[in-house]
């Protein structure tokens, strides 16, 4: 498994000195991306909150999409999942967001989609999308996969910023 608590020390410290807010939502990784950041102390600095949306029916109760919000948009996609982290900055009006789908495994998505496979997006004054791919159906080594890359992501758009 990967050491988090770096990656999530850096994002922290920029969010810190920048006075910024981050909101995050995610799927397939359960909550992982959440854990990494609110683990560095201090961060109820720019930490303001985090859901986990596995399901239809949680996307729609706590994160508040709408069919209107994703119509005609593909599944496991860099516009669905922007529309997503877009979603979750604006519910808690932070400075960014990330959101995370994915399909973490053993087996594949509904839609045809293989495990291993995990879209990303940055919401903030720098937007960034990345598409992950593993190729493994271990669950808990995609968890912890994508959960990296989203820090590494995030990471990534706080320097650009």
């Amino acid at each position: 498994m990967p050491e988090l608590t770096p990656l999530a020390q850096s994002v922290a410290e920029k969010l810190k000195r920048r006075e910024e807010t981050i909101s995050i939502t995610e799927s397939s990784t359960g909550g992982l991306i959440s854990a990494a950041l609110l683990a560095i102390p201090g961060a109820s600095a720019y930490f303001m909150g985090g859901s986990v949306v596995y399901t239809l029916p949680s996307r729609k109760k706590i994160l508040g999409i709408t069919r209107a919000d994703v119509e005609g948009m593909e599944p496991l996609t860099s516009e669905m999942v922007s529309a997503f982290a877009q979603k979750a900055r604006a519910q808690l009006e932070t400075a960014w967001a990330i959101a995370e789908l994915g399909v973490a495994g053993p087996t594949g998505a509904r839609y045809g989609h293989p495990p291993g496979l995990s879209v990303l997006a940055i919401d903030g004054p720098v937007q960034l999308t990345k598409l992950v791919e593993t190729g493994s159906a271990d669950r808990e080594e995609n968890m912890w996969a994508f959960t990296q890359a989203a820090l590494e992501l995030l990471d990534e758009a706080l320097s650009q910023a």
